[in-house]
């Protein structure tokens, strides 16, 4: 899977614009199914890392909607999970 491809396949997640595409690639996603089995908590930390500076909290929200929309392809979701605002700390 070339570039584009893997930008179209990441901008298929609610909430993923190109930015956030750009991310996933850089932490070395390539598809959606591979965010299935990961941690959102350290794709964020990591994020920060190759940043080198703090990065705002809701890329996190989106990281773990991201990871709920990849766990759940084929099946029925729950459309308010598909919102990343809804993935905030406590909810």
């Amino acid at each position: 899977m070339d570039e584009r491809e893997s930008m179209r396949d990441l901008r298929r997640i609610p909430g993923v614009g190109p930015r956030m595409a750009e991310d996933l690639l850089r932490l070395g996603y390539r598809r959606v199914a591979e965010l299935a089995g990961a941690d959102p908590q350290q794709m964020y930390e990591r994020l920060m890392a190759l940043e080198g500076c703090h990065v705002d909290r809701c890329v996190l929200y989106v990281f773990r909607c991201a990871q709920y929309f990849a766990r759940t392809e084929g099946q029925a979701r729950d459309p308010e999970l598909l919102k990343w605002w809804n993935w905030k700390d406590g909810q």
